[in-house]
């Protein structure tokens, strides 16, 4: 099975921002009792230190989780930042604008994309330069009738629900057409894993899967 089959299959993505590297194997074993197993970690662009952390986190988990979850990077906004996701095991990268320089580095490196976009100009754009999948971002700005709308012309590109997703409105953008659909606070919530309060990341994330269609 491909990568992008992967993420068609399970359809959830857990955004991981802003969690310390200390958790991230709880973290891990709580979505994947909870039913989701794909994890983005996102790149923290506001200092060097930050962004290392994140290819810590990477590494830890492609080395020791990599038989629960499907790794992969978020917020790449470089090719050197797709290069260091790589390196460190990422299998996919994800992107909150259309960067054809980071995606061509990251076809290069033989993973996965999944850029995020807009208005159907870059959405097309997105696709045409090699993106997988695109992520309509905020998806929950947009709406699902926005997210129908735009599929009418581009239904052969495969499209994320991104931003302002939660388990009152996932199930509108599957039924929109969306094909995976990424979760952040609302399910990667920080005050809980801070507490150790993992039983309810766990909890959460079978409430997401609930929600998803058959």
């Amino acid at each position: 099975m491909t990568l992008l089959e992967e993420i068609k299959k399970n359809k959830i993505i857990a955004i991981v921002r802003g969690i310390p590297g200390k958790y991230m194997l709880d973290l891990a074993d709580a979505l994947y009792d909870g039913g989701i197993v794909m994890m983005e970690v996102t790149f923290d662009q506001t200092s060097r230190e930050g962004s290392k952390e994140t290819v810590s986190s990477i590494a830890q988990l492609s080395r020791e989780r990599s038989d629960r979850v499907r790794v992969g990077a978020g917020t790449v906004l470089t090719p050197e930042q797709v290069r260091a996701a790589y390196e460190a095991g990422a299998s996919y990268i994800i992107t909150p604008n259309v960067n054809t320089d980071v995606i061509a580095q990251a076809k290069r490196c033989q993973m996965t994309v999944m850029a995020g976009a807009y208005t159907p100009t870059e959405i097309e754009l997105a696709y045409r330069s090699g993106a997988d999948v695109v992520k309509v971002f905020p998806a929950g700005v947009a709406g699902a009738d926005y997210i129908k709308a735009v599929r009418g012309p581009l239904a052969h590109i495969p499209l994320a629900a991104v931003g302002g997703v939660d388990v009152g409105n996932v199930r509108s953008f599957f039924e929109a057409g969306v094909c995976s659909a990424g979760i952040g606070g609302c399910l990667v919530n920080k005050k809980e894993i801070e507490k150790g309060n993992f039983p309810w990341i766990t909890e959460k994330a079978k409430e997401f899967v609930r929600e998803l269609p058959g």
